[in-house]
Parts: structure tokens; sequence; C-alpha cells
């Protein structure tokens, strides 16, 4: 059974930085295809990055050039940088974890997701 949890939410103002972790509990997590997604209360949830198996990464457009995603096999964990940080990014932020598909687009077919961790950007 997999596991998955965020940390490293906050408050920040415009323009400033923070690092989201997750960790993943279970087996095989170089198997896993990771992302992150973010969901603002009354709106749809919104893929932010994913990050493949064979290391391919697809970025959103509002975070391209923003935010960076990366993952540790060894460690079993995945990071999203989010740097330049804007109010519209304020969301709870939420790692996914998707064995299998591996031709399905980086935002679909996610089957364990974790709690989700607050960030908040203050302008």
């Amino acid at each position: 059974q997999v596991q998955l949890v965020e940390s490293g939410g906050g408050s920040v103002q415009a323009g400033g930085s923070l690092r989201l972790s997750c960790a993943f509990s279970g087996y095989a997590y170089s198997t896993y295809s990771m992302a992150w997604f973010r969901q603002v209360t009354g709106k749809e949830r919104e893929g932010v990055a994913g990050i493949h198996t064979d290391g391919t990464i697809d970025y959103a457009d509002s975070v391209k050039g923003r935010f960076t995603i990366s993952r540790n096999n060894a460690a079993k964990t995945l990071n999203l940088q989010m740097n330049s940080l804007k109010p519209e990014d304020t969301a709870m932020y939420y790692c996914a974890a998707r064995a299998g598909c591996p031709f399905c687009p980086w935002f679909v077919g996610y089957t364990d997701w974790g709690q989700g961790t607050q960030v908040t950007v203050s302008s």
C-alpha cells in the first residue's frame, strides 16, 4: 500500500520561495510516475508538474520557469522547488503517484494521493 506525506508548505510573500517535499511509503518507488497537483477551494484540481519513471518532466504553463520538480529514488522522495511565487499560486498542494499507464498524459491516471500541504502567497 502506498502512502504519501507532503511537507514544506507555508506562507510567503510574493516573489519568495518554498520547497515542498513528499515522502513515499511503499515498494518500487522508481516504477511510479509522480506529480504535484494543486487545488483552490471551489475550483478543479490542476496539475502543476510531473516526473516520469525515466526522468521526463512536464510542467503546467503557469509555473514553467519558476517551479522545479525532482525525485530521489533512493530516498523515495519527491520535491517541488517553487521560486518567484505569485498570489495566484496560493492553493493546497498534493503529491500523487501513478503506477503503469506510461503513455497517459502526465496529469491523469493518478491513484494515490497525499493529504496536501497549504501554500499561501501574499501580495
